[in-house]
């Protein structure tokens, strides 16, 4: 029972996160605001996955969380790089 309930408050608290996140990646106003903000919401479905295994008592929602947490730590390196690239490009061209 509360089990259940403590379950139903996570999958609500990751719902709003993930509501929270996607507004600061809409709105964000630099770059690096929008790669965080998807950084987060990655998370939030890393989570979400974690507590459907919960719910259900299955194993199979822990192998789905754990390669999108896999893919999320690559998207954001890989868009972390190209930000710094581009960062330093700019200095480049203005010296």
């Amino acid at each position: 029972m509360i089990l259940e309930t403590a379950i139903l408050f996570g999958f609500a608290l990751v719902i709003l996160g993930v509501a929270f996140a996607a507004i600061r990646l809409v709105r964000g106003p630099t770059l690096a605001d929008r790669i965080v903000a998807l950084d987060v919401m990655t998370v939030q479905l890393v989570s979400f996955g974690g507590l459907a295994a919960l719910q259900s008592r299955s194993a199979g929602f822990l192998d789905v969380a754990v390669v999108l947490a896999l893919v999320g730590f690559l998207a954001t390196v890989c868009l972390a790089r190209y930000l710094e690239r581009r960062i330093l490009l700019k200095a480049e061209d203005l010296q």
